[in-house]
């Protein structure tokens, strides 16, 4: 009776199996890499762009408000406090980014003037005669006041200069639109208004208040 001898595995190279399981990596890679043009590339990376009028209408009712009310000191004791010593004042009430300076948070209570060139006289009491406080009441609202009072508001956060100047001037058109479209300012002449809002000190005698509230 014959036997036949059984046949012997063929062993299968190791640089083979290497090679198949790499060119099955491949397909894998192929088949989930997603191909973007340079054009698309330059698209998903872009900064969106700044876009001042939502900047106004996202944080000045929300944000910007509310941090000028909690911080807003008053008046008349802001300015004895300046008179006092100008650098304390300012370190403890105002806020303020590198050298510029100071911008404060205020509130008080005053008999409203005759509003002229766009800014409403308040005779506040306990303030030295000549001192004198206006709020800005539009049409044109200048100044930087708002942005820099919040305190939460920092060039940091901006791409450039520009768009720095925008967010200010996008608060001080969502405060117009908001407070004063719809306050009758020739109303005021002789009465006793309170008010809240920011001014940037440039002298302690002339007070000029973008304000938040006026009541």
């Amino acid at each position: 009776m014959t036997t036949t001898a059984p046949t012997p595995h063929r062993r299968v190279p190791v640089r083979w199996i290497a090679a198949a399981a790499i060119a099955a990596l491949v397909v894998l890679m192929a088949v989930s890499t997603e191909y973007r043009t340079a054009e698309t590339v330059a698209s998903a990376t872009a900064r969106k762009a700044f876009d001042p009028a939502a900047f106004g209408a996202q944080n000045y009712r929300a944000k910007v408000v509310p941090a000028i009310q909690s911080a807003a000191v008053d008046l008349p004791v802001l300015l004895q406090a300046l008179a006092a010593d100008k650098d304390a004042a300012g370190q403890k009430y105002g806020k303020r980014q590198g050298t510029g300076p100071y911008t404060f948070a205020v509130k008080g209570t005053g008999k409203a003037g005759a509003a002229r060139s766009g800014l409403l006289p308040v005779t506040v009491e306990d303030l030295p005669d000549d001192t004198r406080v206006s709020l800005q009441i539009g049409p044109a609202i200048n100044g930087t006041a708002l942005r820099d009072a919040a305190g939460f508001i920092t060039f940091g956060q901006f791409t450039n200069q520009v768009e720095y100047a925008d967010a200010a001037t996008a608060l001080n058109n969502q405060m117009r639109d908001e407070l004063l479209k719809g306050l009758d300012v020739a109303a005021l002449d002789g009465k006793e208004i309170s008010f809240v809002g920011a001014f940037t000190l440039l002298t302690p005698k002339t007070v000029t208040i973008t304000p938040v509230a006026i009541t």
